[in-house]
C-alpha cells in the first residue's frame, strides 16, 4: 500500500492519496483546488487515479475534485446525502472501494454537516483491523468538528450536534484502539477549537486524550464542543455552496496578469479592491490608499477570506516575486477575481505618492500615555473570545473579534481615534487596514499586541 498524507500549512488542510501498489490504483482525498502535486506524484510511482472522494462539503476551501476528475477521468465520491450539480458516486455506510489488495470502507459520520463520511483503509482486504481511517472533520487530534458552521442548509446545530454525538461516540470510538487516525485539519484550523499540531494519532490515544470523545450523554456532548466557538470566516458559506456546484477550473498554468500603474490605479477606481500581501511594517510605511494588509505569511487565505468582499475584483499588491503564490492561495478559497498585479510595488510607490497612504503604529508605552491623556482613544480588541478570557485585556476595550469584524462595523465609531490590537501586531495591522478601507480616518494599531501591552505591567482587568 501506498498511503500519502499532504498537509498544507496555510489553511491546516490535510489530504490523502492511496494506492495499491500492485494494481497502480489510487484515489485522493479531500484535495486542494490546486491539483498538480497529487497527480505529479502519482504519475511518478505509475499510478493511476481513479476516484476521488470529499468527506464531506468543505467550507474552508474550494476542494479540488473537478480538477483532478478533468485531469484524470476519476469518478467523485460523497456521502449519499449530497446534492451536487455535477454527477457524484454515492457511498454509503458500509460500501466498499477495492484498488486491489487495499481496500476502502465507507463509514457514515454526520454531524459536522449531514453528508460527512469517514474512510477506512484497510491494507489487505481481509485484514480485521484497519491501518487507519481517515475522518475528514469529524474526529480532529484532540477536538472533533464543530456542528454549527450551518454550511448544510436545512440542519440545524442541536440536529448536527446530535449526530456528531452518535457518530464520535459510537462509531469512532467503536473502533479498536490501534487505528490510525487521518483527520482533515490540524492547529489552526476554525472548524474546530482545540486542535493539534499533531497530524495523525489513534483511536485509543483520541479515547484517553480527547474531550469530546468521553463516554457523556448526548445533550452534555453538544453543550461541550459548541461553547467557546470563534466567529467562522465571512467566506465559509460561499466555499460549501461553490463545493457543491459545477465551477470553473483552476488552471495553474494561467499566470497572473502584471499591471502598470495607470492600469492599476483606473482599475482601484473602477472599483476593484487592493489586497496588499506584504509585512505589516512595510505596509505601514507605505501602500496604496485604501488597500486591505493581508500578510502572506500567515494564515493568509482565510484571513482573506474573513475580511476581502465576495465577488469583488481584485488587485494584489505581493512581496517580492511571490504573486503567482498569492493568486493561487486566493484561488484555493474561491477567489478567482484577480485582476492582476502591481509591477515592482516599491518602485511603484515612488511613482504615484499622492496615491500613498502610511499606517500609523502605536507602542504599547504610546498607548498607555495615550490612554491616561485628556482625549483618550478608543481602544479595539480583535482577538477571540478565548485569548481574552485566557489572556486578560485592557479596561474599557471594545471587543470585536477579526472574524467578525466585516459584519459589525456599524458598533465601531467614527468619530474618535481608534487604536486596534491583537495577540502580536499581525491581525491588528489587517483589521486596521480594512477599516480605514471602510471610511474609518484616526485609526492606529499596537506594535506587538497583547503581548507588548501585558509586558507593561499595567493594570488591566482579567
Amino acid at each position: 500500500m501506498f498511503f500519502s498524507q499532504y498537509y498544507l500549512e496555510c489553511l491546516s488542510q490535510a489530504s490523502y492519496m492511496i494506492a495499491d501498489e500492485s494494481t497502480g490504483q489510487a484515489v485522493v482525498v479531500d484535495p486542494r483546488r490546486d491539483v498538480s502535486e497529487y497527480l505529479n506524484d502519482a504519475g511518478a510511482r505509475g499510478f493511476t487515479v481513479v476516484g476521488v472522494i470529499n468527506t464531506h462539503f468543505h467550507a474552508d476551501f474550494v476542494a479540488g475534485h473537478l480538477e483532478v476528475a478533468s485531469r484524470t477521468g476519476a469518478w467523485i465520491g460523497y456521502g449519499h446525502r449530497a446534492e451536487t450539480e455535477y454527477a457524484i458516486r454515492e457511498l454509503a455506510e458500509g460500501d466498499t472501494i477495492s484498488l486491489g489488495d487495499v481496500t476502502l470502507k465507507i463509514m457514515e459520520t454526520p454531524g459536522h454537516t449531514p453528508e460527512s463520511i469517514s474512510v477506512l483503509v484497510y491494507e489487505h482486504a481481509e485484514d480485521a483491523v484497519p491501518y487507519g481511517v481517515l475522518t475528514g472533520d469529524a474526529l480532529f487530534i484532540g477536538d472533533v468538528g464543530r456542528p454549527d458552521l450551518l454550511a448544510s442548509a436545512g440542519v440545524t446545530a442541536a440536529e448536527l450536534g446530535a449526530m456528531l454525538h452518535d457518530s464520535v461516540q459510537h462509531k469512532l470510538m467503536g473502533l479498536p484502539d490501534a487505528v490510525r487516525v487521518f483527520p482533515a485539519h490540524g492547529a489552526g484550523s476554525s472548524c474546530g477549537k482545540n486542535l493539534s499540531t499533531e497530524r495523525q494519532s489513534t483511536i485509543g490515544e483520541q479515547r484517553a486524550t480527547n474531550y469530546a470523545c468521553a463516554p457523556m450523554s448526548e445533550q452534555d456532548f453538544v453543550a461541550l464542543v459548541t461553547a467557546g466557538q470563534s466567529a467562522a470566516p465571512g467566506y465559509f458559506a460561499y466555499d460549501a455552496d461553490l463545493n457543491r456546484r459545477e465551477r470553473e477550473l483552476f488552471d495553474p498554468a494561467s499566470a497572473p496578469r502584471a499591471l502598470g500603474v495607470a492600469d492599476f490605479l483606473t482599475r482601484r477606481a473602477a472599483g476593484a479592491v487592493v489586497v496588499d500581501a506584504r509585512d505589516p511594517q512595510e505596509f505601514a510605511a507605505g501602500h496604496v490608499r485604501g488597500a486591505v494588509n493581508v500578510p502572506a505569511d500567515g494564515r493568509f487565505a482565510e484571513q482573506a477570506g474573513t475580511v476581502l468582499p465576495l465577488g469583488t475584483e481584485l488587485l494584489v499588491v505581493a512581496p517580492d516575486d511571490r504573486e503567482e503564490e498569492i493568486v493561487t492561495r486566493l484561488a484555493r478559497i474561491g477567489f478567482d477575481q484577480v485582476a492582476g498585479y502591481l509591477t515592482a510595488p516599491d518602485e511603484a510607490l515612488e511613482t504615484m505618492p499622492e496615491e500613498v497612504a502610511r499606517a500609523g503604529r502605536l507602542t504599547a508605552a504610546r498607548l498607555r500615555a495615550e490612554l491616561d491623556g485628556e482625549q483618550p482613544p478608543v481602544v479595539l480588541d480583535v482577538r477571540t473570545c478565548g485569548e481574552r478570557g485566557e489572556n486578560g485585556f485592557i479596561e474599557g476595550a471594545l471587543h470585536i473579534a477579526l472574524g467578525e469584524l466585516p459584519r459589525r462595523l456599524d458598533e465601531i465609531p467614527r468619530d474618535k481615534p481608534l487604536v486596534l490590537h491583537c495577540a502580536g501586531g499581525h491581525r491588528s495591522s489587517i483589521a486596521a487596514s480594512l477599516l480605514r478601507h471602510e471610511g474609518f480616518e484616526y485609526v492606529s494599531d499596537v506594535l506587538g499586541g497583547w503581548a507588548a501591552w501585558s509586558l507593561l505591567n499595567t493594570p488591566t482587568a482579567a
